[in-house]
This record gives structure tokens, C-alpha cells and sequence, in this order.
């Protein structure tokens, strides 16, 4: 008899695994304090990040992720009235992604869906980058990876979700940012939001059904989403 199949749960990684906020704000800090900017390292993350996620959203031809992170730096440095290599400060910002920390619950909690779902990841940033992340450390199936540079899309637009139910069947996806929550509901994804610091829900955008506030204990939710088909 062949083992059942295991339902596909997805996980978005920037804002439901790893807490890049507080990852990236303390690049940005030592920054910050070396060149004696005027500007605290966590506004200028979240200057960066809101630019390089609005590039996302608006790039008609997909280009890899890291071209945008470096465009987006390069304006919000611009907008800061910061000094700095753009360009340099890109590569040195993507390179320390490797020590971007997970969520405090995130280790014990897909190692407990681990037995139950198989786990994957939706992401906008480039394989490599994916690779250096501490997802690498998670119990996520390398064959339920999804990033835009696979898909040649990225989210919130619809063709990324509809390109990963290509490859990946039925899934429920569990997204914190505002963004994706939006994008995924509209795309006609199941979604489970997972309520993280520093993230809400766009109040523009449906309301996602079911919220969760930790991955520890979440394989109920899950289950109840797949089951209602919401």
C-alpha cells in the first residue's frame, strides 16, 4: 500500500520564517554609526525595503532579485541624503542574509508539520540567495521550492501563485506581509496568515480567514483551511 500523500503547505520566507527587520536593520546600523549618518539603520531598512518591494510589484520584464535590491538601495540612499556605495553596500546587504535569524517559534514548529505536511517555500528572492538563508536548515523539500527566479514572476502578481499550483498541486500558503497575504487570497490561494511583528494586513485587501500567531500548534489551522477550501 503506498503512503498517503501529504498535503503541500508553503511558507512565504521573509516575513512568516526569517525576521529580516531585525536581520537587515543591523547591517544598516553599524552602517549607520561608521559613517555617522543622521539616520537610524532601521529607517533606512524599511526606506529599502519598501522601495525594493514596490519594484516587485512594478517590474514589467522580470530581472533577479539582487538587480532590484541594488536599484531600490541605490534610491533610498538618494531619498536619505546617505553617502555610501550603492552597489558595494548591496552585495555586503545580500551576503549577510546568511545570519538573518529565524522567528523564535520557526525551528520547532515545521519540525512538528514536518511529519504531517509536505513543506515548501514561496519567495521572491534568487535561488542563491534562498540557499544562504537559515531556511536551508529547515525541514522543506528542496522539490517544493518556489522563487521567482524559477517562475520568472514575482509576488504579489497572480502568475507567481498560479505558476507554484503548476508545480506544486493544491497547497495553503502561510504568509505574514501584507502584500502576499493580499496577492495569495486574490490569486484564489488558500492562506493561513501568521501574525508577526511589524506586519498587518492591507486594509484595501480581503480579510484572510484564518490567522495564527505562531507555526508551534499550527497543523490544526492548516488542516481546517485545506478542509474548507479557504
Amino acid at each position: 500500500m503506498s503512503a498517503p500523500v501529504r498535503p503541500v503547505v508553503t511558507f512565504d520566507v521573509f516575513s512568516a520564517l526569517v525576521d529580516s527587520r531585525r536581520g537587515g536593520a543591523r547591517v544598516f546600523d553599524a552602517w549607520s554609526r561608521e559613517r555617522h549618518w543622521l539616520v537610524p539603520g532601521a529607517e533606512v531598512y524599511d526606506r529599502w525595503d519598501e522601495l525594493n518591494k514596490r519594484s516587485h510589484r512594478d517590474v514589467a520584464t522580470w530581472l533577479p532579485y539582487a538587480e532590484l535590491a541594488g536599484a531600490a538601495l541605490e534610491m533610498a540612499y538618494a531619498q536619505l541624503d546617505l553617502h555610501g556605495d550603492p552597489k558595494a553596500d548591496s552585495t555586503a546587504l545580500l551576503d549577510s542574509m546568511v545570519d538573518w535569524p529565524l522567528w523564535p517559534d520557526v525551528e520547532d514548529g515545521l519540525s512538528e508539520l514536518a511529519g504531517r505536511f509536505r513543506l515548501g517555500v514561496l519567495s521572491n528572492i534568487d535561488d542563491d540567495l534562498l540557499a544562504r538563508t537559515h531556511v536551508r536548515t529547515l525541514p522543506v523539500d528542496p522539490e517544493a521550492v518556489v522563487t521567482s527566479e524559477r517562475v520568472r514572476a514575482y509576488k504579489p502578481s497572480p502568475t507567481f501563485y498560479a505558476e507554484a499550483e503548476r508545480l506544486l498541486g493544491s497547497y495553503v500558503h502561510v504568509a505574514s506581509s501584507a502584500r502576499d497575504v493580499r496577492g495569495a487570497l486574490e490569486a484564489g490561494v488558500r492562506v493561513v496568515r501568521l501574525r508577526r511583528p511589524g506586519h498587518g494586513v492591507d486594509p484595501d485587501g480581503p480579510t484572510p480567514p484564518r490567522q495564527a500567531t505562531s507555526t508551534v500548534g499550527l497543523a490544526v489551522t492548516l488542516l481546517a483551511a485545506k478542509e474548507a477550501g479557504d
